[in-house]
């Protein structure tokens, strides 16, 4: 239990840490005007059109600093995955198919979230579509490693029956 408790608290204080800092950084964006029409897709999508900095929704906040100062945005990203992987893994060890599901459907999801990223002209777009392609191809290749020792597992069983 102890294995789990301590790596999970570890990352969800890096997240919270890391949530934090993208947040402030990603607040520039009120004086910026002449950004908001390309950096607040969540404001856009509820609202319409943005006028005024009371106007701009919170993620957009986020949207920004991923595109401007991607650091703590990419820890927050990693620490997220690693979140997702820790919990998924010690939820479905015992059943290694569905481990093997959850890690495809994972990857799958960093896939589709790298196209959304894939045209940004910022840098730090640039950097969050190698990250997302990066992890889903881990997430997928672990999926595959695993899905192979589980069907090494079961030729040996019957081989031995």
């Amino acid at each position: 239990m102890i294995r789990f408790v301590i790596p999970f608290s570890v990352s969800i204080a890096v997240l919270l840490f890391s949530a934090a800092v993208a947040w402030y950084e990603g607040s520039a964006i009120l004086d910026n005007p002449w950004e908001w029409r390309y950096s607040t897709p969540f404001t856009q999508l509820l609202y319409g059109v943005v006028n005024n900095p009371s106007d701009i929704s919170q993620p957009d906040y986020f949207v920004y600093a991923s595109k401007f100062q991607p650091t703590f945005p990419i820890i927050m990203i990693l620490s997220s995955l690693y979140l997702l992987i820790l919990i998924g893994y010690n939820t479905l060890k015992q059943k290694r198919k569905w481990l093997v599901f959850y890690l495809t459907f994972l990857g799958g999801g960093l896939f589709l979230i790298s196209y959304f990223t894939s045209y940004s002209p910022t840098v730090g777009g640039h950097i969050l579509f190698s990250i997302f392609i990066i992890c889903g191809l881990l997430r997928i290749s672990t999926a595959l490693i695993i899905n192979f020792q589980v069907l090494n597992l079961i030729k040996v069983n019957k081989v031995t029956n």
